[in-house]
């Protein structure tokens, strides 16, 4: 589910004349049965709330005085989040005649024409009020006050992000709470203002429209998701805006050092700018220092699985897990042992509401059987960044709803998706140049396209201490061989690296000089195309000794890596 919670005003909307019909409390009861919460938003005042709508109980908050008191029926709990009105206020508006006057815990309401005189009145006081209209009524509450405040503190208390709310009204103050919602809807009565704003309009008017939209909720709800015209922004493609579904599966690959984690950086801001939650699972710490975000764990400390749930269960709160401190081959089991609870908080919230997983094939391996029953569950709002696809589980891959390529190879990405996920790929596949992408989502039908990627606003540095001390899997390894394959000396961070290096033979240090493959390790796998230009100067120059050019490469390593925190950073 992605909808955990619906929203409704009560008249006009839930009720006709007042009351609501059975069949609309039988759809209510129903979606509430799914595992979904009900809200009710209504400006009446509480005690005339209960005695229109005994059947209150259904849900789980109500926001009542147009935003101004929560109520908890299962407790009977109340909570006001505005001042009380002011006594001047009410007495003034009694002297100057206006009837009716009703005054609850914060709100005070009368009917029009008398909104001239409450004006007049609240100007004399100096007070700091607005007034709000709802189809002729007149409610007087606290400036800042409104059916939003209220919706927003309902869903504090409940653990819910405003993105996974729908909200359904038809009036003028309906407007507040509906635009905070991750999918606004109108009754077919509604006004043609909140029509027009609304992302839906229900054919059927009042509780038949409520009645309609939980239909759909409870059978569509990713479908219904997906109509909505934003999700995340992508990029542009022929000018047009390119969005992907917060519903969606999506499989980022490419070549080493292409740009994977900068696109994921660009995405994440945009997660941030619409309030969507996120949690990157980070093996390498690329995403160090990421924007937004809190960090767990580090190069010396493992993360914390209680406190990572502690952090999810807060809606406004992004998580960057690192797990450099864990070895490679523990990282698929801690992955594996945190996907339960994981899952139970997205069941429960569908919160984070992006979940971002890099190195994918080191946390979703293919060679682990229980991957796929270890997820059990889909993956909507799901990115997934690999060098090797083919690595990742079958059972995951075949989830992918986008796979976006990187780079020259990108028509080779989207060939070995289609090999693994079974699938018959596509023809005519374009190759994407300069900073354009290629995204292609399989079950849409259509052909794969460029994407001019939107670039991050923050320049995301790599953490050193990743390539100084953490642990690079085989295949970032580097390996001292010799000219004759005699040793097969492994180097899995550049701390290793130089101890190793001090100590082989010249021969041996040589033989890797002159090949150009201190170097190539440098640019491709430790991604420093700075060190690896140092390491050329060493490599191409033939004049120094074994002594003279292990010491210009070792001291350019330890300089931008290994030296004192005063050097300075990569």
């Amino acid at each position: 589910m992605y909808f955990m919670a619906l929203a409704t005003d009560y008249d006009g909307t839930l009720a006709h004349n007042g009351l609501v019909a059975a069949s609309t409390l039988s759809a209510l009861d129903k979606l509430k049965r799914s595992g979904r919460k009900l809200i009710l938003v209504t400006g009446r005042e509480l005690p005339d709330l209960k005695e229109v709508f005994p059947e209150i109980g259904l849900f789980d908050k109500v926001v009542a005085e147009n935003g101004a008191l929560i109520y908890t029926p299962a407790s009977e709990e109340e909570r006001t989040i505005s001042p009380s009105p002011s006594a001047d206020l009410v007495d003034k508006l009694k002297k100057r005649g206006v009837k009716p006057l009703s005054v609850g815990r914060s709100i005070v309401a009368t009917w029009e024409p008398h909104q001239a005189t409450v004006l007049d009145v609240i100007k004399k006081l100096g007070l700091e009020l607005e007034i709000i209209f709802n189809k002729g009524a007149v409610m007087i509450l606290p400036s800042g006050i409104n059916k939003a405040t209220g919706l927003a503190a309902a869903l504090a208390d409940l653990r819910l992000s405003p993105n996974n709310v729908v909200a359904v009204g038809d009036a003028e103050n309906d407007h507040a709470f509906l635009r905070a919602a991750g999918l606004s809807v109108a009754v077919a009565n509604a006004l043609p203002s909140v029509k027009e704003t609304a992302d839906l309009v229900t054919k059927g008017a009042r509780g038949r429209g409520v009645e309609d939209l939980i239909r759909k909720l409870i059978k569509l709800d990713h479908l219904v998701m997906r109509k909505r015209s934003r999700g995340v922004l992508l990029g542009t493609a022929r000018g047009k805006k390119v969005y992907l579904s917060p519903v969606e599966t999506v499989l980022i690959a490419g070549s080493s050092g292409i740009g994977k984690s900068t696109l994921a950086t660009a995405l994440t801001e945009r997660l941030v700018e619409k309030g969507l939650q996120f949690c990157i699972f980070d093996p390498e710490g690329d995403y160090d220092g990421l924007q937004g975000a809190v960090p767990l764990g580090d190069t010396s400390s493992a993360p914390s699985k209680d406190q990572l749930l502690e952090l999810i269960d807060k809606p406004d709160t992004n998580i960057v897990v690192n797990g450099l401190a864990l070895k490679v081959d523990e990282r698929p089991d801690f992955f594996a042992e945190l996907l339960p609870g994981l899952g139970r908080v997205r069941y429960r919230t569908a919160r984070p509401n992006w979940l971002i997983i890099d190195e994918a094939h080191h946390l979703l391996p293919k060679k682990r059987e229980d991957t796929r029953a270890v997820l059990s569950l889909e993956l909507p709002g799901t990115v997934l960044i690999t060098v090797h696809p083919e690595a990742i589980s079958t059972g995951v891959l075949r989830l992918v709803t986008a796979v976006i390529a990187l780079g020259p190879k990108a028509k080779g990405v989207i060939r070995t998706f289609c090999k693994e996920a079974g699938l018959e790929a596509p023809g005519n596949i374009p190759t994407p140049k300069g900073e354009r992408v290629l995204l292609w989502r399989p079950r849409d039908g259509k052909k794969p396209f460029t994407v001019k990627a939107n670039e991050p606003n923050q320049s995301l540095k790599r953490h050193s201490r990743k390539y100084a001390e953490g642990e690079l899997d085989e295949a970032g390894s580097f390996y001292f061989t010799g000219p004759k394959k005699a040793m097969n000396l492994r180097a899995h961070n550049l701390i290793i690296f130089a101890r190793m290096a001090e100590g082989i033979d010249d021969k041996t240090w040589e033989y890797h000089l002159r090949a150009g493959d201190y170097s190539k390790w440098f640019r491709h796998q430790i991604r420093d195309k700075d060190l690896a230009r140092e390491a050329v100067e060493a490599e191409k120059n033939k004049r120094l000794s074994p002594k003279e050019s292990r010491k210009l490469v070792l001291e350019a390593v330890r300089r931008r890596y290994t030296a004192p925190a005063t050097a300075p950073e990569k």
